[in-house]
Formats: C-alpha cells, sequence, structure tokens
C-alpha cells in the first residue's frame, strides 16, 4: 500500500532538528524508541495481509517517514537488536546468534551502546520490556530501567498447562502456542511497560530524555486477551499465498537446515491442520500491540512533551507463516528480512509518506544522534537517513546486506533479492516480476554478470564466531552440518567434530 508525500509546514522546533541542535543543550529533542518484537509488514500501513487490523500503526504512519523497505541485519532477535543498539553489522561484531551473549563479545563491548551514548551525552535514559534480547541489558547505559536494569521482562501471564494448541510442540519449543485468555489488557506484561513509559512521559524532566519501550508481542506465544482473537473468526481467516513445490528449486541448506532444523514446524501445524489457527494467532497478537503502540503514542500526544519528541518505531525482524514451507524467522527471504521502521519528527508536523529505498535497521543509531546532535561517530556500519527525512524524494542506490549465523548473506539491491548460503547454494529473484520469491533465477545463465555483481556487496571478511558459541549451537542441534568446512582454524574444527550434528 503506497501513499504519495504529502508537504506540511515544518515547525521552528522540527527545523530546528535538522538544523543541529548542540548549541542549546535544552532544546536537543526527546526520543521515544518503541520496538515490537517479531513483527512483519501485517499491518495496514505496508498492506503485507488484507486482514490485519491497526489502526495506531496506521495513525502513526499517516504522520510519519515509512520506510516500506527496511531490512534486519540479522533474522535472530539477539543479533539484530545488538546490530541496532551498536550500529554494527554481525560480521563486523561478531554477534551472529541468539545463543550467544553480546556482553562478552569484545569489539562490542569496547563501543557504546545507543542508550549509553544519548546518556553520556546528556539525556536521561529509561527503558522498560524487551529492547535488548532480554536479560542482555546494558545496565550501565540506562538511568532507570522496568521492572528493573537486570531483570527488563515484567512477568507474563501464561495458561498453566502449555503448549495448548499444539501439544506436538511440547519437546520441540513449547513457547510456538497460541491461545486466547480471559484476561483484560491491564494484565499483559506489556500493558505493565508501556504504563511505565507512560508514567515517564508525565513526569516533569530537567533534562532531554531518551525512552524506550519493548513491547513482546507479537513474539511467540500468541497469548492475548480474548477480544484481540475475536476481532479474526477463524473461518474468515485467508492464509498467505503459497505455490506448491516452491521448494523444489532451492539448495540443500535452505531446505534441510532452514525449513527442516529443529522440527519442521510447518509439517507438523500443516498436518494437524492448524495453519488459519495460527494465522489467527498472529493476527490476534499484531492487533494487540498494535493497541499497545496507541497507548503510548496518546500518552506521548497528551504530554508536555508532544511537541519536542522525536518517535522511531522499528521491529527486529520479520515472520513468515508458511511462506517456503517456514515458520518463525531464522532464514533470509524476503518477508522474513523485511522489518517495520517509522521516524515521526517532532511535534507532528514536517513530511509524511511511504520510501522505497532499501535501508537497514542499523541506520537507526547514526540516525538518531545526527538528528539530536550528538558527537557523530565514524565507526558505524549504517548511514543517517536523515536526507529522507529533509527530503521524501531522495533516492540513493544502495545494497543491504542481512547475515544469517555465520556466513550465509542476503543482499537486497535494486529489484534483486540475491541469497549465498554458506554451503555456497544459491537464491536470485526478481522482486518487481516475482515478489513471492516462488522462481529462483540463480542458475539461468545470462544472469551470470547479476551474479557477480551482487557476490561483490558480501563481505570477504568476517568477525570469527567464538567457540563457546559455535559449543552451544552444538548442543541445540542449530549449526548445519555444511558449516564445518567453513570455520578457519583447525582448533575450531576440532571442537566442532566433538559432535554429532544430526
Amino acid at each position: 500500500m503506497k501513499k504519495p508525500f504529502r508537504y506540511i509546514a515544518l515547525s521552528l522546533l522540527s527545523l530546528a532538528v535538522f538544523q543541529g541542535c548542540e548549541e542549546t543543550r535544552d532544546n536537543r529533542p526527546n526520543v521515544l524508541f518503541i520496538s515490537v518484537d517479531d513483527l512483519n509488514d501485517w499491518i495496514e500501513p505496508l498492506g503485507g495481509h488484507p486482514q490485519a487490523r491497526t489502526p495506531n500503526l496506521q495513525k502513526l504512519s499517516d504522520q510519519s517517514i515509512t520506510f516500506a523497505h527496511a531490512y534486519c541485519a540479522s533474522p535472530g532477535c539477539n543479533p539484530s537488536r545488538g546490530a541496532i543498539l551498536t550500529g554494527m553489522n554481525p560480521h563486523t561484531s561478531g554477534l551472529y546468534s541468539n545463543y550467544q551473549d553480546w556482553r562478552k563479545i569484545p569489539r562490542m563491548t569496547q563501543s557504546p551502546t545507543l542508550n549509553r551514548y544519548f546518556l553520556t551525552n546528556g539525556y536521561y535514559s529509561a527503558g522498560a520490556g524487551k529492547i535488548y534480547h532480554y536479560e542482555q541489558v546494558d545496565s550501565a547505559g540506562w538511568s532507570d530501567y522496568f521492572p528493573s536494569k537486570t531483570d527488563p521482562m515484567p512477568t507474563e501471564d501464561m495458561p498453566d498447562e502449555r503448549p495448548v494448541s499444539m501439544p506436538a510442540f511440547k519437546y520441540i519449543y513449547n513457547m510456538f502456542d497460541w491461545a486466547p485468555m480471559g484476561i483484560t489488557d491491564e494484565e499483559m506484561a506489556d500493558f505493565e511497560s508501556v504504563s511505565y513509559i507512560s508514567e515517564q512521559l508525565s513526569r516533569k524532566h530537567d533534562k532531554p530524555f531518551f525512552l524506550a519501550c519493548g513491547i513482546y508481542r507479537p513474539h511467540l506465544p500468541w497469548y492475548v486477551p480474548q477480544r484481540y482473537y475475536e476481532m479474526f473468526p477463524l473461518d474468515s481467516i485467508q492464509l498467505p499465498k503459497v505455490l506448491e513445490n516452491d521448494t523444489s528449486d532451492l539448495g540443500v541448506f535452505a531446505r534441510k537446515e532452514l525449513i527442516e532444523r529443529g522440527g519442521n514446524y510447518h509439517r507438523h501445524i500443516t498436518r494437524a491442520g492448524l495453519s488459519k489457527n495460527a494465522v489467527q494467532g498472529y493476527l490476534a497478537s499484531v492487533a494487540f500491540a498494535d493497541a499497545m503502540v496507541g497507548r503510548l503514542i496518546n500518552a506521548l500526544d497528551n504530554s508536555l512533551y508532544a511537541d519536542n519528541t522525536l518517535v522511531v518505531l522499528w521491529s527486529d525482524h520479520g515472520w513468515q507463516l508458511g511462506e517456503k514451507n517456514h515458520w518463525r524467522k531464522f532464514a533470509l527471504w524476503e518477508n522474513v528480512n523485511r522489518s517495520v521502521l517509522m521516524f515521526r519528527l517532532p511535534g507532528q508536523s514536517g513530511l509524511s509518506g511511504i520510501v522505497d529505498d532499501n535501508v537497514s535497521l542499523v541506520d537507526i543509531y547514526p540516525t538518531l544522534i545526527d538528528l539530536c546532535g550528538l558527537p557523530a561517530r565514524t565507526d558505524l556500519d549504517g548511514q543517517s537517513l536523515r536526507p529522507y527525512l529533509e527530503d521524501p524524494f531522495h533516492r540513493q542506490d544502495r545494497a543491504i546486506l542481512t547475515s544469517y549465523d555465520y556466513g550465509s548473506y542476503s543482499v537486497r539491491y535494486r529489484k534483486w533479492h540475491y541469497i549465498r548460503y554458506i554451503d555456497e547454494s544459491k537464491e536470485l529473484y526478481n522482486l518487481e516480476s516475482d515478489p513471492e520469491e516462488w522462481s529462483n533465477l540463480a542458475s539461468k545463465s545470462e544472469l551470470a554478470d547479476t551474479l557477480k555483481r551482487l557476490d561483490g556487496f558480501i563481505p570477504t571478511r568476517q568477525a570469527e564466531f567464538p567457540v563457546e558459541s559455535l559449543i552451544k549451537l552444538m548442543e541445540h542441534h542449530i549449526l548445519p552440518i555444511q558449516s564445518r568446512a567453513h570455520y578457519e582454524s583447525r582448533e575450531r574444527r576440532e571442537w566442532i567434530n566433538r559432535f554429532d550434528v544430526p
């Protein structure tokens, strides 16, 4: 869903953002930093699903620059969030997996996180909910955090017996579950996080603030109040578009390691005949998250800070619900890499509209410090999106990189989506003519030059994957067997060979 840009006269405060606010510290804009976990393009502004009901995200988008093609650095919560909050891609930092602790990676600890950078430059910095990957909070980078700096996740209300809807997942991943809950919004953990940030917005602050709110839904499990399920009657649910035998032109890595690893969720869901039920659960959880966004934006707009606060809303990556026989994230296809990204300038004035250029979530860090007049940094992988916020007709010819674990990469460049896996298998899609990625063109001889050019965007050097992280991947049967030959040192190969990878 596209809409034309509309020019609105910039307020003096909004102009101050772009003219640099270093001169008068008190005039620097505040930041409301909103994360929505596992949210794909199934929202009204992006039109990813015809039944999505997200009026609050639509309203925010109507007041914002919305990037329709914003891509995550990695399709996993930890590496994606780590990249956003440090401004470093995984191949730079060495944070590749959910099974790593970024606080133990030297390259990452030597560089200030986004919230710490704001704190050390005179901002009050507070957060709630999932901003970092669960407990991996940068404690020293916050003035305050809810529930606490060491325990960032509010207690979640869960059914006594789990899983409720998908018993087959009990021994696979019992959080892959869904169920309507006989509770109110107020009893949800996300409601508590939003309430905390709303309370912060109601306070008198004597310095500019950086407030971060991590909304957990639609992350699994899809347990939300009954009324959100009632918005999507089961018999009316529309499933995503799929093509029979869609995976027949994929390599072994994609078919075996991405689709079948960890229990083959697609096979279990389809055999149980529960695809519509699962889609209902996701849509309901998205609708709940939208309500939480609405509460948060209303709290800002009714506060003293409505006219001098910059809002950025992002999701850490997308999600698949049966496309390519795949569920969850942890893949490199378009609807997993594609994320949500919106910037609303202070005072709800300025430019609004949809930007179609490809950008990266690692651009958030340099964009925010640029807009807020913090000292520029030259060691970040992303680049400021300020040109799009000043001129929505700005265009840039740029390739965007996404990596999956160690050694597998996705390149989005112009109309092309190129994937090269660690076993050297490849996929190439023309997203103008094939938006569902049903036809893999990588073997077409006439596109050899295109593949060569896209290959050139993939880094030839990448940060090493720590041995202890490899062990964790082995223990969880996550590391693909093809990866063995791609780890350089003999010591690493010796560690890998101690495990019998299925």
